[in-house]
């Protein structure tokens, strides 16, 4: 959001938006179509939708999916609050709270732990300017 008018600057032919089941391009696109950008298509069903239909994919380095780490660190917790509410009942309680939070996120369709999740430095990608990747778009 905070660069779309440096990247609308340089859209001047068809724009493919890619991410990894659609969604994050879906939200993408309604930014930069309220920049002015309407030449934009998204790439149905993502990369999931790509890899599905057999077509070649280049990947980097492998990382769990952040919803594969939200499970294991909500599982973890659910498992380790009950099990310690053996000895100090109370812990029961913080089950309660990620079983609630899990049932938010699926409602309003956002994740907190994956957004927390997200900040870690194992889940941050390379990092890139923007200046570059203009530059890179005008060539």
């Amino acid at each position: 959001r905070e660069h779309r008018d440096e990247f609308c600057a340089h859209f001047d032919e068809n724009v493919v938006l890619v991410c990894r089941s659609g969604q994050r391009a879906g939200q993408a696109e309604e930014t930069l179509r309220g920049a002015g950008l309407f030449n934009l298509h998204i790439l149905a069903g993502g990369m999931l939708g790509w890899e599905s239909a057999g077509l070649p994919v280049n990947r980097g380095a492998e990382r769990w999916d952040l919803e594969r780490q939200v499970r294991l660190v909500a599982g973890s917790l659910v498992l380790s609050s009950v099990l310690g509410s053996i000895a100090v009942p109370k812990l029961k309680w913080l089950a309660a709270g990620i079983g609630g939070g899990l049932t938010f996120a699926a409602l309003s369709n956002t994740c907190a732990m994956g957004m927390l999740l997200s900040k870690l430095p194992y889940n941050r990608g390379a990092s890139c300017d923007a200046q570059s990747i203009v530059a890179q778009l005008v060539r």
